[in-house]
């Protein structure tokens, strides 16, 4: 296995992780105005992830660099070519992240529902957008023999990537109605588990329609090379799984399979890529590979000691954080965000 293959692999394990994590984050912004009327089960929402959201988008800000040194075609004609796209998700993650700050500087309760709708729309963004931006990777999209995006803004929004904005969307709220079960306790856990309930059967229409669409709109089950193979059927197992132990009120292991289902639909489009990293529509000699968008032999080389130092030292630090605030949360909770 040579060292382009190894960071395309690293940097596919890097947004799995951001899925996994960031996912439960946006899931629960944008259930914080519908949890509970009262300020206090609110509260109690925001606290789920107030210790979280800001360390689990760390591996967003990783990919991206990763991306950058590993890779710096792909992330020049990436973020020329998707700018619009990537500018409006910048603005989503803003108003989220000022929203989390902001929200209990003022006891107002027209203060605070402003922030809690604001986190919820800044959630919204990114969780939609994030399907869109990694269905038009693997359908392709018009970039020249130049390595150079050709298309406009609405290339973008074209109705496969659309369903993959919602298959994105809806998988990330019930990953986050199910966190949300799983952290807090009394009438807030019983609330997310009647929303995950009712978001699980949309979720499962909008993965499979997904599929099916991949088949027809894409190369990824039909290529030579490697394909994805039986992951995206273990990650629609996983969903329909899912619903079964939210039925059992088994939030532990009703998460667990919205992680399968994310980290095995991540896994099926990064396979479906390779060794592409972005799909010219133009002409398939003219995609950008992990080969004509790397960075030097020597570069990689360095990359690879830097990461195999601290990646694991991020690993331990987060997984102790997550252990130290273990604990559920109720309205009777001392803690406040």
């Amino acid at each position: 296995m040579d060292l382009n293959t190894v960071w395309f692999i690293l940097i596919a394990v890097l947004y799995i992780g951001y899925f996994f994590l960031e996912g439960f984050d946006y899931g629960v912004g944008m259930l914080v105005p519908f949890i509970g009327k009262d300020d206090a089960s609110r509260r109690v929402a925001i606290n789920s992830v107030g210790t979280f959201w800001d360390g689990n988008e760390v591996w967003l800000l990783t990919a991206g660099g990763a991306t950058f040194a590993a890779f710096p075609n792909w992330y020049a004609t990436l973020f020329s070519g998707f700018y619009l796209a990537l500018f409006l998700m910048l603005v989503g993650l803003i108003i989220r992240g000022v929203a989390f700050e902001f929200r209990s500087k003022d006891e107002s309760p027209k203060w605070r529902n402003t922030w809690d709708w604001l986190l919820a729309i800044g959630s919204f963004i990114p969780a939609l957008l994030w399907g869109v931006a990694l269905a038009n990777f693997v359908r392709g999209v018009p970039i020249n023999e130049n390595m150079t995006y050709v298309g406009g803004f609405f290339n973008l929004l074209n109705p496969y990537a659309l369903v993959g904005g919602l298959t994105s969307l809806s998988i990330f709220l019930l990953h986050g109605a199910i966190f949300l079960s799983l952290k807090t306790t009394g009438e807030i856990e019983e609330k997310a588990r009647s929303i995950a309930g009712k978001v699980w059967p949309i979720t499962v229409v909008a993965l499979v329609l997904f599929v099916i669409l991949s088949y027809f709109e894409t190369d990824m089950f039909s290529k030579l090379g490697v394909n994805p193979g039986i992951s995206p059927f273990i990650a629609i197992v996983a969903l329909l799984a899912t619903g079964w132990f939210i039925k059992k009120k088994l939030s532990g292991w009703a998460f667990i399979m919205t992680a399968l289902t994310i980290t095995f639909s991540t896994i099926t489009l990064f396979l479906g890529l390779y060794p592409r990293v972005l799909i010219s529509s133009l002409n398939p000699e003219w995609s950008l590979t992990i080969y004509n968008a790397s960075s030097s032999l020597y570069t990689l080389k360095v990359m690879t000691i830097v990461a195999a130092i601290f990646v694991p030292i991020v690993l331990i630090y987060q997984s102790w954080s997550y252990y130290i605030f273990r604990q559920r949360l109720s309205k009777e909770s001392e803690m406040e965000y």
